[in-house]
């Protein structure tokens, strides 16, 4: 797994050779801080990489975290990653602590994987959390059912609602991996990746981009 953590900047269109219009969202990617090497022969049992990116106020964080920082010699970091296969790949298997790592690992019609935390939308009912189409009509005095869930359970038998019912709750907020999308540009001098597709998260949340 070789990748890098990036924050999503928003999304624009750029156009092709042949004139195409390319949706595209933008990626401000490093430079990543390495904070700590793992080792399989050592204490931790597997080998990788642990990244880190994004600026944190000193007084914010705790001082555990700060003395990890400091072992790196740099600045406490808002975000922190782990990379597995990161050593394997070519150019970057002599890595350091302290040791910076940018968007040029990346090359331009790359296929990558994306993983971020989608938006929350809150409390969403059936019908926008998982798709019911309501009781229809309102017919036959239900004039106020048209997005319930309807029956969620059986009567004296099992006299409970079975775990797993599709039911109203908290939507978005989750860990979400958006699998083969295609680096359409890159730009070294802003640290900025452009890929053609929609990512998940907010505008200014943090992402792992992998390939």
């Amino acid at each position: 797994m070789v990748g890098i953590i990036g924050k999503k900047l928003g999304m624009t269109s750029i156009y092709n050779e042949a004139g195409d219009n390319i949706p595209c969202t933008v990626i401000q990617a490093g430079p990543c801080i390495v904070t700590q090497l793992k080792n399989k022969d050592g204490k931790d049992g597997y080998n990788a990489v642990q990244l880190s990116y994004g600026e944190r106020r000193l007084k914010s964080t705790n001082k555990p975290m700060t003395g990890h920082f400091k072992n790196a010699n740099t600045t406490p970091k808002d975000f922190v990653a782990e990379f597995k296969n990161l050593r394997r790949y070519k150019g970057v298997e002599n890595l350091k602590l302290g040791d910076e790592l940018d968007i040029s690992i990346f090359n331009v019609a790359e296929w990558v994987d994306v993983t971020g935390i989608s938006k929350g939308k809150g409390f969403q009912g059936v019908v926008k959390r998982h798709g019911f189409h309501g009781v229809g009509g309102q017919t036959h005095g239900q004039h106020n059912r048209g997005r319930a869930p309807g029956s969620i359970g059986a009567a004296s038998y099992p006299s409970r609602v079975f775990k797993g019912m599709r039911m109203g709750g908290r939507m978005g907020g989750d860990k979400v991996k958006v699998f083969n999308l295609i680096i359409a540009k890159l730009d070294f001098d802003n640290n900025l990746i452009y890929l053609n597709g929609a990512v998940p998260g907010a505008k200014g949340s943090y992402i792992i981009i992998e390939k």
